[in-house]
């Protein structure tokens, strides 16, 4: 099978060219410019993808999604969380392991890992567990997970608040060169907070998650990693000095690297002011002057790249008093548009540097092919239409939960089309 995309604005070394792509099977055989219709003859190309000029970009990694596949299936499953990716632009995910039960065992592992390729529209990469249960108390089974496929280990939402513990885990992670992601919350400074502790929790009248419950672990993280000579990635990164702290431990050349999402780099903590539950996330939205820091430190390469945090919850579970309501909001079919629009067209970061926190950073983070457009490669790729916008309202959105803060809203850049491993996973419906 050969698919060719001709008219495309392929963005290759932070540029744009134009020209054809041709795939046969699963790599990218041919990039050129101004491919004659009889090499289409001679190449028998069986699918040819109109790109119209649009934009052709190495498909998008997410090193931090919840698919909630096995046990919380009501929310997303493995095939509409792929689908949600492929609609989005990203050929893979990382499927964080706080499923029912628990991805701490290679079963869990192989199911998720069979479902994906049987029914996945991207590719599945699967983060298991720390501890046993996630209970912060016993070493998980990271040899036999790491033998089975896994990519790294993360408690993710419940932090291992035991230092020697995770200096113990840290330890036998990194004898499987496992990298370690960390959700740093200390339980003790965050207690029962619903928002972060600054002017609009004393206003609303919320109990309040201070930075501080954030970058003690990090510290902590940090010195444990150095210790134990283990790869530390730091997950959902959201204030000024955590970034410092980051920076610091990269100045000494340790290896610690760190993601931030869509939400923390676009909004604050006034977007909470309206009480909307769709605004509620840990680590919660942070000041003004937090948001503008983790802009910054993405510019400027401190934050390593960008991840979704995708978290569906079902309506009955966010329709309900903000105290009582879970935290966490979808992100995979929103995360480029919203940062296109945000950060790019206000100049705030240039696109260059948003494809590549999107791209091969995320890539180069756990180890994982693909985040390259370029002849002999995967053909990983998203085809946007940078002009046409997209409406994320209840009847497009491909996830099962719909608990967005962006519901209803028109962005630029649409996803015409994504291709992973060659396969066409995504089409919108102008383009069929």
């Amino acid at each position: 099978m050969k698919t060719l995309i001709k008219n495309a604005n392929i963005f290759q070394n932070g540029k744009f060219t134009p020209g054809e792509i041709l795939i046969e099977r699963k790599k990218i055989i041919k990039i050129s410019r101004g491919m004659a219709s009889s090499d289409y003859t001679a190449n028998k190309v069986d699918k040819i993808i109109d790109a119209k000029g649009a934009c052709v970009f190495p498909g998008f990694i997410d090193l931090h999604s919840h698919l909630r596949d096995p046990g919380q299936t009501y929310k997303e499953d493995i095939v509409t969380g792929t689908k949600a990716a492929a609609h989005g632009g990203f050929t893979a995910v990382c499927a964080m392991p706080n499923t029912e039960p628990i991805t701490d065992n290679i079963a869990s592992v192989e199911y998720i890992q069979l479902r994906a390729k049987d029914y996945g529209s991207a590719k599945v990469y699967v983060i298991g567990a720390i501890t046993k249960q996630s209970a912060g108390e016993e070493i998980a089974e990271m040899a036999t997970m790491k033998a089975g496929g896994i990519v790294a280990v993360s408690d993710d939402g419940k932090c291992v608040q035991n230092a020697r513990l995770m200096l113990s885990c840290m330890k036998y992670a990194s004898n499987f060169g496992l990298p370690v992601i960390i959700h740093p919350e200390d339980y003790s400074l965050a207690g029962k907070g619903q928002i972060h502790s600054g002017k609009v929790a004393t206003k609303l009248g919320l109990s309040g998650i201070p930075g501080l419950a954030e970058e003690v672990i990090i510290a902590r993280d940090i010195m444990l990693a150095e210790s134990a000579g283990a790869k530390l990635h730091i997950a959902h990164i959201s204030t000024a000095r955590s970034i410092e702290l980051v920076k610091n431990a990269k100045g000494k050349g340790l290896p610690v690297t760190c993601e931030v999402t869509p939400h923390h780099l676009v909004l604050n903590e006034e977007a909470n002011l309206t009480f909307n539950t769709n605004t509620k996330m840990k680590p919660p939205l942070r000041s003004e002057e937090d948001r503008l820091a983790c802009v910054q430190a993405l510019q400027e390469g401190i934050i390593d790249c960008i991840a979704t945090d995708h978290s569906p919850h079902a309506d009955f579970e966010k329709e309900r008093e903000f105290d009582l309501a879970p935290f966490g909001i979808i992100g995979l079919e929103t995360a480029f548009p919203v940062l296109y629009k945000n950060l790019v067209q206000t100049e705030q970061i240039d696109l260059n540097r948003l494809i590549e926190a999107l791209t091969i950073a995320p890539a180069k983070i756990l180890n994982l092919p693909g985040g390259i457009l370029a002849e002999g490669k995967t053909a990983d790729l998203t085809i946007i239409d940078m002009e046409k916008e997209t409406l994320f309202s209840a009847e497009n959105i491909l996830s099962k939960s719909k608990n967005t803060p962006w519901l209803n809203q028109w962005f630029p850049g649409r996803v015409m089309c994504t291709i992973c491993d060659g396969k066409i996973t995504y089409l919108d419906s102008e383009n069929e």
